[in-house]
């Protein structure tokens, strides 16, 4: 089923150390038409995403500080001072509230096994510095599929929830319908045959007692003697 998005414009967080390095990668993401937030490593990021809430003052620059958080995709160098980009990769994919954010990791240095191990990890781009502006058109479409899978949950989510209202309104009725039959149907047989039985009980006691009666009240009758 083809999912209907409408189109916005993509907040990206870029995340890198160096200072001439991220700003070029700024200026790239914004000629590209993305809203941009950059922060100068890991743990500044995570504060960023709401992760870490360890340090109050993080100093971030964003090009709009008022509006609601919501980043669409992730861009954060490999080498970096205390957490690396891999570990950076790491932490949001283990996140259940994250994990769907597409990120890209940049690095200097071409290495398979360090490229090999961000992909296997969840990566979904590794672009080699100097990033380039041909590079920004691989972001978008990364943005478009986690889009889509979001939209897609939702669905799914919200059709349990549905499913879930329905068999949840629908029980009360019957556990009180069934209750309600049961005992209907018990206690008046049962205060029926007990009143059959003692007024059985009772009308036999009578014609006990009243034969009994009778007895006593006739007469003895005696044979007149007749005289010869």
């Amino acid at each position: 089923m083809a999912v209907a998005i409408v189109e916005a414009q993509f907040h990206v967080l870029a995340v890198d150390d160096s200072l001439p390095d991220r700003k070029l990668i700024e200026r790239l993401l914004k000629t590209s038409s993305f809203q941009v937030t950059t922060v100068d490593s890991g743990t500044k990021a995570l504060e960023f995403l709401g992760l870490h809430g360890e340090d109050a003052s993080i100093s971030v620059h964003a090009d709009h500080l008022d509006v609601e958080v919501n980043v669409n995709l992730i861009i954060t160098d490999y080498c970096m001072p205390g957490m690396t980009g891999y570990d950076l990769l790491k932490k949001i994919k283990e996140s259940s509230s994250l994990r769907d954010i597409p990120v890209v990791i940049m690095s200097s240095e071409n290495i398979p096994s360090r490229i090999n191990r961000c992909l296997e990890e969840g990566a979904n781009e590794f672009f080699l510095k100097p990033v380039r502006l041909s590079d920004m058109s691989k972001l978008k479409p990364h943005i478009m599929k986690s889009r889509c899978k979001e939209h897609y949950h939702q669905e799914e989510e919200d059709d349990l929830l549905s499913n879930s209202d329905s068999n949840t309104s629908s029980n009360p009725t019957n556990n009180s319908s069934g209750t309600n039959t049961i005992s209907n149907s018990h206690n008046p047989t049962n205060n029926s045959s007990d009143t059959t039985d003692n007024s059985s009980g009772d009308s036999s006691s009578a014609c006990k007692r009243k034969a009994a009666g009778e007895d006593e009240i006739l007469p003895k009758t005696s044979r007149p003697r007749h005289s010869y």
